[in-house]
């Protein structure tokens, strides 16, 4: 039994109207609920585990932390690669899994190792913490706030306790970070000279006010009848009380807490720094959560922002970085694109076909297959980013094409003398067929694009099921819709001898002496198709080509050793020189921090925000190179930028279990490739080695004193830094708990002899000078540690030389690594396979 869709329309012409009127409601509906962002949402299974030991150092920290964390998830079943990174105090180790992986299933796989290993770990390192990484969970507004008339101290506590508590319950607000600032402490800097004269060490002092200075829960009792809670209340209530408390020594004698140093409201020690053209300052950056609109969510941050500021004008608020601005040029670009497209397609449509009432209807083809196709979005969980709008972008012209074929059908069985109702009915059921068998061809070419594997796939997944959903209702609109509007708006007209025109003519023409030389057509066809093949590997290849976003992110590096003001001073001065460049409209820098998230105090992340491309002459490329050879003038820093990924142009891995082999090979490798043709400012995040002091406990002398290097260590730690936060005394504030931090004061950590003065307290309660057990040094020692895949490994990276497209870039590095000649203990890997 034959069915004719067609015929069926024209015949009952209120059911395919009521069908796509509701078809266009869901479409538009859709179209204002979806969300706008750059590119499509997707779910890489990547976990983070976070552990933190206060004054704990890379080599430390790699031994007995990291290299048990990678050992014990390695062996999980998915795991592609494992990356960690360690610096002071922190060890960090992502674990990529196959996209298979369910991510939360991950999660709990990899919280599931870190408990079985739990017991191996230091017992002085803070609970690890296990967490999911949102590959695009990257932030979209920035912005700092400055105030004259509050501290450092205080202001941080207005962006934590103000700014940041309200704006998380915003709709679509993920997560809202701070950078730069301090936090409050109660600072208990003590005298190593009076400690010396009373016979205490900062670690008695610090663990008898952890025990002593303390509110606590002590049960229930029942008096008068009455059900009562039982509370010990120790804690101080002021500094004033604080400083009164007495703190035991040997020989039942007591001393206050102010006769042993300075006891002050005051702030915590800064390991970094903001500052926005050379002003000081504390940003946030503002994160969307996943399946929220970019667009939505900065429209809702300024206004609360606004008002923020509104309640208390003191605390100025600057925007710092916009990402969203980008992904709204795009979604209004796109949008534009698609209007001029639809136009220009009926303009055409009316130049062939010589008829303003077939025009026009097949011009209604367009909205009718484009506005549905939204709600189609909606469905699959899409929104409107890069690839989604690129795929609606380029169906523009396919959605039109089989309204057309149907409608140049009709009017073509109009100019025999048929009536257009007929025309209709008949010129449908012959052309119907074919029109199936394009619209069916054109999604058979896109929807397996949405089914590729790896990342990739994950970005087209919305690029070709969009485009595979608009060619079906397309589809669906010229075999109801096309046909019945002909039938029944149609005009009838004369019957027209079929005469071919100019161009049709000629195209015959072309066409008969192409099949006379037959084999000559065939292999000139071959020839062509051999031949683009050739030339499309002579093509710069690239995932995403260059954009001009108006902005650009570089990291600075000092020397090893190099102290927060260092960084400081020098990221200052070459703010004051790139503010010389006339299409630089803002720099701000974070201090402490690289651009890739490594927490030191000799880098620093600089962020330049550029006048919109709009309003400028040159490209963003012209004047990253500018702002290169200007921080190249700089003496003992280096700088880089980086891109959209955190990543150089060109940049590979080198993996050895050795570290020496290791830095030798990225010494010889970087002297390679700064000859290299193509490639411009070469630089590796190599192992650097920086100085520090060394303890060499003397074992024989220490083991019959009774102290162990324990002992010895923490007794340092809490000197220099202070204890570990989970073992510092708690100052109840009201609203919150203020941590006591104890430590010398900051002139004894200047003078290697104050260290060495330093006693350390054995088991019997004897004091013990430092000297008679250990020996003090300097040394040397890598700032941070970067491992791959259970390996030493080192990043080395350069950027591109102007006209070197990506692939010769990489090409050139591959060939310069087969004359550096690596010794086979150490292997090159790309960054990202």
């Amino acid at each position: 039994m034959k069915i004719n869709f067609s015929a069926w329309a024209i015949r009952n012409p209120v059911p395919p109207i009521l069908l796509f009127a509701v078809l266009c409601l869901l479409g538009v509906t859709s179209f204002l609920r979806l969300p706008v962002t750059k590119f499509p949402n997707i779910d890489v299974p990547v976990i983070l585990v976070s552990v933190t030991q206060g004054g704990a150092t890379p080599v430390e920290l790699e031994t007995q932390v990291t290299r048990e964390v990678e050992d014990a998830v390695a062996n999980i079943t998915g795991v592609k690669h494992v990356t960690s990174t360690v610096s002071d105090g922190q060890s960090s180790t992502a674990i990529e899994f196959r996209l298979e992986v369910d991510t939360d299933r991950a999660v709990n796989d990899v919280k599931d190792a870190i408990d079985k290993i739990r017991t191996a770990l230091p017992r002085s390192i803070d609970e690890p913490i296990v967490s999911r990484i949102d590959v695009e969970g990257q932030a979209i507004l920035s912005y700092a706030a400055t105030s004259p008339g509050m501290t450092l101290e205080q202001l941080s506590w207005h962006v934590d306790d103000v700014i940041k508590r309200q704006m998380l319950g915003l709709k679509g607000v993920g997560k809202v970070e701070r950078y730069g600032g301090v936090k409050r402490e109660i600072r208990i800097s003590l005298d190593p000279d009076r400690l010396l004269a009373f016979g205490v060490t900062a670690a008695e002092v610090n663990r008898q006010l952890r025990s002593t200075n303390v509110d606590l829960g002590s049960g229930r009792g029942e008096v008068r009848g009455q059900e009562q809670a039982i509370r010990v209340l120790a804690g101080s209530r002021d500094v004033a009380t604080l400083a009164a408390t007495k703190i035991n020594m040997m020989g039942a004698r007591q001393v206050r807490l102010s006769d042993l140093g300075r006891v002050e409201d005051a702030s915590s020690e800064q390991r970094s720094f903001g500052r926005l053209n050379g002003e000081p300052v504390v940003s946030f950056a503002v994160f969307r959560s996943k399946g929220s609109s970019e667009m939505s969510v900065r429209d809702v941050v300024d206004k609360k922002l606004a008002e923020i500021q509104a309640q208390d004008p003191n605390v100025k608020i600057t925007k710092i970085d916009d990402r969203v601005s980008y992904t709204a040029g795009n979604y209004r670009s796109a949008m534009e694109t698609l209007i001029e497209g639809s136009v220009l397609a009926v303009l055409v449509v009316l130049l062939f076909l010589k008829n303003l009432r077939a025009t026009m209807i097949a011009a209604i083809a367009l909205p009718l297959a484009a506005i549905p196709t939204f709600a189609a979005m909606s469905l699959m969980g899409f929104s409107l980013n890069l690839v989604s709008l690129l795929a609606i972008t380029l169906a523009t012209g396919v959605l039109v094409d089989d309204a057309i074929v149907e409608i140049e059908n009709i009017v073509r069985h109009m100019n025999m003398g048929k009536s257009p109702y007929r025309a209709a009915l008949e010129a449908a059921d012959e052309i119907g067929l074919a029109v199936i068998a394009i619209s069916l061809t054109i999604v058979a070419i896109f929807a397996p694009v949405s089914f590729m594997g790896g990342i990739a796939g994950q970005y087209f997944r919305q690029f070709g099921l969009t485009v595979a959903a608009a060619v079906l209702v397309s589809l669906l609109v010229a075999r109801l819709i096309t046909p019945m509007m002909a039938a029944y708006l149609m005009r009838p007209t004369k019957e027209k001898p079929h005469v071919d025109g100019l161009i049709m003519r000629g195209y015959t023409r072309f066409l008969r002496g192409t099949l006379r030389v037959r084999y000559v057509t065939f292999f000139v066809g071959i020839l062509l198709f051999v031949g683009s093949i050739k030339l499309m590997g002579t093509l710069p290849s690239s995932f995403i080509p260059e954009e001009d976003q108006s902005r650009l992110t570089t990291t600075v590096e000092l020397p090893p050793g190099s102290t927060l003001d260092d960084t400081r001073i020098a990221t200052d001065k070459m703010v004051a020189d790139l503010h010389a460049i006339p299409e630089i409209k803002s720099v701000y820098v974070l201090g402490g921090t690289s651009a890739t998230g490594q927490l030191e105090v000799r880098r620093a992340t600089l962020k330049i925000t550029l006048l919109h491309k709009s309003v400028r002459v040159r490209t963003q490329k012209e004047i990253e190179r500018d702002v290169t050879q200007r921080l190249a003038n700089f003496p003992d820093t280096r700088s880089w930028f980086i891109n959209e990924r955190n990543e150089r142009p060109v940049s590979f891995n080198l993996l050895s279990s050795s570290g020496a082999a290791l830095s030798a090979a990225v010494a010889k490798l970087e002297s390679t490739l700064r000859g290299v043709p193509g490639l411009r400012n070469v630089a590796s995040e190599a192992e650097l080695e920086r100085p520090e002091i060394r303890i060499e406990p003397r074992t024989d002398e220490a083991a019959k004193l009774g102290i162990t290097p324990d002992q010895i260590s923490e007794t340092i730690r809490v000197a220099t830094i202070g204890d570990i936060d989970a073992n510092v005394a708690k100052f109840n504030a009201g609203d919150r708990q203020i941590p006591i931090r104890i430590k010398l004061v900051e002139t004894a950590r200047n003078d290697i002899k104050r260290i060495e003065q330093l006693r350390v307290t054995n088991a019997a309660g004897k004091s013990i000078p430092l000297t008679a057990v250990a020996d003090v040094k300097f040394g040397q020692g890598p700032s941070t540690i970067s491992r791959f895949d259970r390996k030493r490994s080192a990043k080395i990276g350069s950027d591109l030389a102007r006209g070197t497209a990506l692939s010769d870039g990489r090409e050139a590095f591959l060939k310069a690594v087969e004359k550096a000649e690596l010794p086979a203990n150490v292997k090159l890997q790309a960054v990202g396979d």
